[in-house]
């Protein structure tokens, strides 16, 4: 079963057809890497399917379509976002800004602490000066205390350091392993070492989907994405 299915997705953006006909599914229980050269569309998709922007067409959470819904309802639906410029809370602490992420009555804290024990360590620091890694880990483990069915990750090692963007990606194969997940990442090692399944977008338009093993052929990765198949 699909935990999220996109059928002919537009998006209009001040006069510009950003999304043009996009369809594509993230199979459940796998990691999807949505994947193409900057400007895309692929940041504008995770915000369609979050009902942060206006779109047609349809999306669907398994069988419920949620196009059209509220964004709160859409996370109420079980969609975990994490964005691309984390948008923790500098001022508050780790422990706040987890505390503020709670909608369930019963939020995960034991696998937040599991995965990530390091924030458990750090509960009463102010999230603004831990570093950009640890950061993004916080934005991770605010979705995870949800029983969320799926998360959306966007560019989580986007501006971090070479050794920040191997703790992250630490971290994201640790929550792979716990829920659906799909992933915009430019970073082609971590892609390769933890998603199932790709999507690719070119102007706006999805132009492959399949498997990742794709991602070994530098041909398919130099026409796909314009980059060599050994360019992280």
């Amino acid at each position: 079963m699909n935990a999220i299915t996109l059928q002919d997705v537009n998006v209009f953006l001040s006069g510009s057809h950003v999304l043009q006909g996009v369809s594509f599914e993230v199979p459940s229980n796998k990691v999807t890497a949505l994947l193409g050269r900057n400007g895309v569309g692929k940041t504008t998709t995770l915000r369609a399917i979050m009902g942060l922007i206006p779109s047609t067409g349809n999306i669907g959470l398994f069988d419920k379509s949620i196009s059209g819904m509220p964004t709160y309802k859409i996370a109420q639906s079980g969609i975990g976002y994490v964005p691309e410029d984390r948008d923790i809370f500098s001022t508050l602490t780790v422990a706040e800004n987890l505390s503020l992420a709670v909608r369930d009555a019963d939020p995960n804290y034991d696998l937040v602490y599991s995965l990530f024990p390091e924030l458990s360590q750090r509960g009463s620091q102010r999230a603004g000066t831990l570093s950009g890694g640890q950061q993004q880990m916080v934005a991770i483990a605010r979705s995870l205390l949800n029983k969320n069915h799926i998360i959306l990750i966007d560019e989580p090692t986007k501006g971090l350091a070479p050794k920040l963007v191997g703790e992250v990606a630490e971290a994201l194969s640790k929550v792979a392993s716990e829920t659906t997940m799909l992933l915009v990442e430019q970073n082609l090692a971590l892609v390769k070492s933890v998603a199932e399944h790709i999507v690719v977008m070119a102007q706006g338009k999805v132009i492959f989907q399949g498997e990742p093993s794709n991602l070994e052929d530098d041909a398919f990765v130099h026409s796909m994405l314009g980059v060599s198949g050994g360019l992280h």
